[in-house]
C-alpha cells in the first residue's frame, strides 16, 4: 500500500493506478467511531454510512463523507411522521441502532433493508427510508408476503425492485430464499427458484449484471466459507453455476463488492482463519477472475465487514473501502484508482440478430420439450411428427402448424446469422488483407532504417578519422611554431653579431685618423 492522501483533491488526482492508499479527510475533520457490518453507499458525491456494530453494540448514528470538502459530518436526521406508508406507533427520533443489514440508493432515498436490531420485536424484515434532500428518515410499512428478519443478507437493485437473498435470521438459521421487493409498492413477492442455488449462508456477496443476472459469490455457513459462485436469470428465474477461468480464489465471507460496468471488483473478507489480502475481480461476461492488487497481512483492508463503493473524481473511477475489523476497528477511508478497462460484451449481446436466434432456439426448445411429454417428438431436420395419438386431429394439427412456424421464423434468423458471419469474414479478409500490407511497410521501413543505421556506422568512421588527422594537424602546428621561433631567434643573433662588427671597423677607421693628427 503507498503512502496516504491527505485532503487534497489534487492528490487523489494524482493517485496510482490499482493501488489502494489512505485518505485522510480535509483540515482534520474528526472521523465516525471505528465499526463493521454497517452499510454504506455513495449518493451525490457523498458517502453515507449508517449503523453498524462495536464492542458489540450497535450504532444509530448516520456519518456522510463529502468528496467536494472531503470532510466527514454527521448527519442529524429527522425523523418524518407525515409521509404516507409510515408507521407510527412510536415516538423515538432516533434512527435505529442496525447491523448486519443492507442499503441501496433509490430516486431520492437510501433505502435501509433488514439487519439486526435490540430494540424490534417483529419477526419480519424492516426497511426504513433516509430521505437525502430533506435529511430525514421514516419507517415503511411494507405488505405481502413479508420475509422473516435476518442479518448477513446480500441486497441488490434493478430498476425499481429490491432483490434480497439468504442471510441468517434471528435463531441463527441460514437462509437460501429468495425476496423481491416492489419499491413503488412496497409489496414483498417471494420468488420461488429452480433447483441448483446456493446452499443456505450469509455474509456473501451478490451483484447485478446487465440487469439480468443476479450473481452471488462466497459468503460462509456455520463451518465453513465458501468461493463458489452462482448466476440467477432474472427472466426464468433459473440457476446455474458457471465455469469460471483466471486467478484462483481462495474461501472468504465477510467481504464486501461492487459492480462497475461488467466488471466486479471483492475486498476483504475472511475464512475464519486469517483476512483476504487480495482485491480481486471478476468480468462478468467472460467469467474470468483476475487479481487487481494486494495489501499485507494484517492491512486494515484484510478485514471483514467492511463496505466497499464507487465514485467519480474528476473523471476517473474510484473504489471506496471503509470500516471493518480485523482484531481492531477500523474508521479509516480507503480509495483505489481503477485503471481504465476495456468492456467487451458477450457476442450474444453485440448481436441483435445473433441473441434473437438464441432466443428463438430456446423457444423452440421449450416448446419441443413441451411438446415431448404429449408424445411428439422432433426429427433431425426440424419436422415434427406424431408418435402416439393424443386427442383430435385437428389439435395435433394445429401443434404441427405452431412448431413449423415456429421452425421457419428460427431458420430466418439463423439465416440473418449466417449473413452477419459472413460480412464479419468480409471485415475479417479486410482486416488481414490490411495487415499484410502494413507488414511488408513496416519490412521495409526495417530494411531502410538497417541501411542508415550502415550509413550512420560508416559516417562515424571517418568522422573519427578527421579526428586523428585533426589531432596530427594540431601536433604539425606546434611543430611549426616552434620552429618559427628558432628561426626568430636564429635572425635576432645574426643581427646583433653584424651590429657588433659594424662598430668595429668605424672605430678603426677613426683611430687611425687621431694618429695621423699627431704626428
Amino acid at each position: 500500500m503507498g503512502e496516504g492522501i491527505n485532503g487534497d483533491a489534487g492528490d487523489l488526482a494524482a493517485a496510482p493506478y490499482d493501488q489502494w492508499l489512505p485518505f485522510s479527510p480535509a483540515g482534520g475533520s474528526p472521523r465516525p467511531s471505528a465499526r463493521y457490518k454497517h452499510a454504506a453507499e455513495v449518493v451525490r458525491e457523498k458517502l453515507y454510512v449508517v449503523g453498524g456494530s462495536r464492542n458489540g453494540r450497535y450504532l444509530s448514528d448516520i456519518q456522510v463523507f463529502d468528496f467536494r470538502t472531503l470532510k466527514w459530518s454527521a448527519l442529524s436526521a429527522a425523523r418524518d411522521s407525515s409521509q404516507l406508508n409510515i408507521e407510527n406507533n412510536t415516538t423515538d427520533p432516533s434512527f435505529p441502532a442496525l447491523a448486519g443489514h443492507s442499503l441501496v440508493n433509490w430516486k431520492n432515498y437510501i433505502v435501509v433493508v433488514a439487519g439486526n436490531t435490540r430494540t424490534s420485536t417483529s419477526n419480519k424484515v424492516s426497511v426504513w427510508l433516509i430521505n437525502v434532500e430533506t435529511n430525514s428518515w421514516s419507517s415503511v410499512d411494507t405488505y405481502g408476503k413479508v420475509p422473516i428478519s435476518r442479518g448477513g443478507q446480500s441486497v441488490s437493485l434493478v430498476g425499481s425492485r429490491l432483490i434480497m437473498f439468504g442471510g441468517e435470521d434471528n435463531k441463527r438459521r441460514l437462509l437460501n430464499d429468495l425476496h423481491i421487493l416492489d419499491l413503488e409498492t412496497m409489496m414483498w413477492e417471494e420468488v420461488k427458484t429452480g433447483k441448483g442455488g446456493p446452499a443456505p449462508r450469509y455474509d456473501h456477496s451478490a451483484a447485478v449484471y446487465a440487469d439480468q443476472y443476479l450473481l452471488i459469490f462466497g459468503g460462509s455457513s456455520h463451518s465453513t466459507c465458501f468461493s463458489d459462485i452462482y448466476l440467477l436469470d432474472l427472466q426464468t428465474m433459473e440457476w446455474s453455476q458457471p465455469d469460471t477461468q483466471g486467478a484462483h480464489i481462495n474461501p472468504r465471507s465477510g467481504h464486501a463488492g461492487t459492480m462497475i460496468d461488467e466488471n466486479w471488483y471483492i475486498v476483504g473478507g475472511g475464512d475464519n482463519a486469517s483476512g483476504s489480502t487480495d482485491t480481486i475481480m471478476m468480468n462478468a461476461s467472460k467469467f474470468v477472475w483476475s487479481v487487481v492488487t494486494s495489501v499485507p497481512a494484517r492491512d486494515p483492508l484484510a478485514c471483514e465487514g467492511l463496505t466497499l463503493c464507487s465514485t467519480i473524481v474528476d473523471g476517473e473511477k474510484f473504489l471506496v473501502a471503509f470500516g471493518g475489523y480485523n482484531g481492531q476497528y477500523n474508521n479509516e477511508i480507503f480509495v483505489m484508482k481503477l485503471k481504465p478497462r476495456n468492456l467487451v460484451q458477450p457476442r450474444l449481446l453485440q448481436s441483435p440478430a445473433a441473441a434473437a436466434a438464441a432466443a428463438s432456439v430456446t423457444a423452440a426448445y421449450a416448446v419441443i420439450t413441451d411438446e415431448k411429454t404429449r408424445d411428439i417428438v422432433a426429427t433431425d431436420d426440424l419436422d415434427v411428427k406424431r408418435v402416439q395419438p393424443s386427442g383430435s386431429s385437428k389439435q395435433i394439427t394445429t401443434e404441427l402448424d405452431a412448431l413449423n412456424g415456429e421452425k421457419g421464423k428460427l431458420e430466418s434468423r439463423l439465416a440473418e446469422v449466417r449473413d452477419e458471419n459472413s460480412k464479419l469474414k468480409d471485415r475479417l479478409d479486410m482486416v488481414k488483407l490490411s495487415h499484410g500490407e502494413l507488414t511488408k511497410e513496416l519490412k521495409s521501413v526495417q530494411h531502410q532504417l538497417a541501411a542508415e543505421g550502415s550509413r550512420c556506422q560508416k559516417l562515424e568512421s571517418q568522422i573519427a578519422a578527421a579526428h586523428k588527422r585533426l589531432e596530427s594537424t594540431d601536433s604539425l602546428e606546434n611543430e611549426l611554431e616552434v620552429l618559427r621561433q628558432q628561426i626568430s631567434l636564429v635572425e635576432q643573433t645574426m643581427t646583433t653579431a653584424q651590429r657588433q662588427k659594424s662598430g668595429g671597423v668605424w672605430k678603426w677607421v677613426a683611430g687611425s685618423a687621431e694618429i695621423s693628427d699627431d704626428e
